[in-house]
């Protein structure tokens, strides 16, 4: 399993809860993002910079995604894409997207879009919280050891 992330809107915090992770576990990590991050020297962690312009960084992990592959991301068609080629997808509030679950989570964000379109003002989300972290480092470490056994 190479885990991928969406890393130009990941959260700092998350980011250093997945390069713990694969660390610990000795799994590929790549942040890509379309401005430099710095990562931890680690053999296991790697920044990938693309061009900027709108949505680089998810066609780029699209494109290099395979079967069984965890992608971290809060972008609701990259994770569909992810879904689809049969890999995990994980939102950086620990939010498993699966086939049970992804094409409500497309349709809602498409009507939001279109609410926003039309000048309704709908909010964004919350800050990261404790809690949050505390789920997707449960909810990580959960695949990784469910992918660690096949």
């Amino acid at each position: 399993m190479h885990i991928w992330v969406d890393a130009d809107a990941c959260p700092a915090a998350i980011r250093d809860i997945l390069c713990r992770a694969a660390e610990r576990t000795g799994r590929m990590l790549t942040l890509v993002a379309n401005h430099h991050l710095r990562v931890p020297p680690s053999p296991f962690v790697r920044m990938l910079q693309v061009p900027g312009g709108f949505d680089e960084a998810d066609k780029t992990i699209a494109a290099r995604l395979r079967p069984g592959d965890l992608v971290v991301t809060a972008d609701i068609p990259l994770a569909a894409e992810a879904v689809a080629k049969g890999a995990h997808a994980l939102s950086p509030r620990g939010e498993r997207f699966g086939p049970e679950n992804i094409r409500e989570l497309l349709d809602m964000r498409n009507f939001m879009d279109s609410l926003r379109s039309a000048g309704v003002e709908t909010g964004g989300p919350a800050a990261i919280g404790p809690a949050d972290l505390r789920t997707f480092a449960s909810r990580l470490d959960s695949l990784l050891r469910v992918s660690g056994e096949n």
